[in-house]
């Protein structure tokens, strides 16, 4: 009798096409499995658009788990290793996103999305001169989407190249004349510059076109108390706030570009007995830049 290791090996092998049966006594020659690398990257493009459809559902672990599988069967595929590289930015693994888009990128240039997506996981890094670059070399390929000049416009504006950055807020607002974000940070670059009233100008624009927007009511309640316009300025605080609670927070401003001069005179307006009850109330969770005694000096208006 056959010993049942050698009967299983049999049993196997006949499974993998018709063979010969060996001598008794004679070793059993192992036989490799010849993978079809076709049919493979078929089920990894299978897998990927499963990936796709389950990522557009917020399902973002378990598209993970099928686009990782995905990029090994159909390695050579740019748009698996595209949508990897954003489930990976997804779950803030930055540098694991950046390698995969990076893959995506060597094998199709000529992806803009790539391009802009690379842009702002660089200006997410600090890393503004690879944005520019990159956001730039997107807008090359497809120069009409707003979203990615008012990234390019941000990355300008954290170089310091203020000029630049309006022109490309411009540009964006071009595309899409209600893309308040535009008009808003436009605003931010004139106060940084001293120009409160052209400031003022591009905030009430951008509340003319989303009135429940925090952020251009906020960073409006702020320069009409420089202004003078004290209760009128607090009152646009209060609503701003009750609009969006996180702009309570200067670390929060901070993230979204808020320069130093603004920054300055927002913590003078929220160190008021009034704003201090407001933020109380709303529950907002004090930092280091907005706690009430870190200034009581008067703005100064340029």
């Amino acid at each position: 009798m056959l010993r049942r290791s050698t009967l299983f090996s049999l049993c196997l092998a006949a499974s993998l096409g018709a063979i010969s049966p060996p001598a008794l006594g004679q070793a059993v020659a192992p036989r490799i499995l010849k993978l079809d690398s076709k049919q493979l990257e078929k089920t990894g493009l299978v897998l990927f658009k499963e990936a796709v459809y389950l990522s557009q559902f917020q399902q973002v672990e378990p598209a993970l788990a099928r686009v990782k599988l995905a990029t090994q069967l159909a390695p050579k595929s740019a748009d698996a290793w595209a949508l990897l590289g954003g489930l990976y930015l997804n779950q803030k693994q930055v540098d694991k996103g950046i390698s995969a888009l990076e893959k995506s990128r060597t094998l199709n240039a000529k992806n803009a999305g790539v391009h802009f997506s690379l842009g702002a996981a660089y200006f997410g890094e600090e890393k503004y001169e690879q944005a520019a670059q990159l956001l730039t070399m997107g807008l090359k390929i497809k120069p009409d989407v707003p979203e990615a000049l008012f990234d390019l416009g941000n990355t300008y504006y954290k170089m310091g190249k203020l000029k630049e950055a309006i022109k490309q807020y411009e540009k964006s607002l071009d595309q899409n004349q209600k893309f308040w974000p535009a008009i808003n940070n436009i605003g931010l670059v004139h106060y940084e510059n001293g120009n409160i009233g052209r400031a003022i100008k591009q905030w009430e624009a951008a509340i003319a076109i989303d009135a429940k927007s925090g952020e251009p009511k906020l960073a409006l309640a702020v320069a009409t108390y420089v202004e003078g316009k004290k209760e009128e300025g607090l009152s646009l605080a209060k609503s701003a706030l009750q609009l969006d609670g996180r702009y309570g927070k200067v670390s929060f401003l901070e993230e979204n570009l808020w320069g130093e001069k603004l920054i300055a005179d927002t913590k003078v307006v929220f160190a008021t007995p009034e704003m201090q009850a407001t933020l109380s109330e709303l529950d907002v969770e004090s930092d280091d830049g907005s706690s009430a005694s870190s200034s009581t000096e008067e703005p100064t208006n340029p």
